[in-house]
């Protein structure tokens, strides 16, 4: 019991509270831009698109895998993933609300809200709404939305945070 009451106090911290709150909001956005696109736009099947520029256009995909449509699965594969998303999800939701770094707690709620974003998506739909397509760029192919940006950019951060604080760690050592 001493455990759990240490793990959970401080309840929050105020860059915990800011974490959450991103995490939120990257959630709520993904969502509504997800809702816009299926109900706004009236893209519901696979290939549905609306060009923009000549580079980008909303095109709609089901990505049944995961981030850009690996490991696609189905069945027991869409609940596995379903209950890794959420899972993973409540567990960072846990790590950001103590944090004491803002680089951490920013990057956590931008994975955070991200799986959860993708989770409700296979767990409502049977699959992630892609939308966002560049791939008239001819540099990027892959089919994605809020959430997978999300996920990706709070990953990067997380990778800076992590080699900043060893790299700051090898200076004090050297010094």
């Amino acid at each position: 019991m001493d455990k759990l009451r240490a793990h959970f106090t401080p309840l929050y911290t105020s860059l915990g509270l800011k974490g959450l709150g991103l995490a939120a909001a990257i959630l709520v956005f993904d969502q509504l831009t997800k809702l816009g696109v299926l109900y706004g736009l009236n893209l519901q099947a696979i290939g549905d698109q609306v060009n923009i520029l000549p580079f980008f256009s909303l095109t709609m995909v089901h990505n049944q895998g995961i981030s850009f449509g690996l490991l696609t699965s189905g069945g027991l594969g869409r609940w596995l993933l379903v209950l890794f998303q959420f899972g993973m999800g409540l567990l960072i939701l846990d790590w950001i609300r103590a944090q004491a770094s803002p680089w951490l707690g920013y990057s956590l709620g931008l994975i955070a809200g991200g799986a959860i974003g993708n989770g409700i998506d296979r767990l409502r739909l049977g699959y992630v709404v892609d939308f966002l397509d560049f791939s008239g760029t001819h540099v990027f192919p892959w089919v994605f939305n809020i959430a997978d940006s999300a996920i990706c950019i709070g990953v990067a951060l997380l990778v800076w945070h992590f080699v900043r604080a060893d790299l700051t760690a090898k200076h004090k050592d050297a010094a």
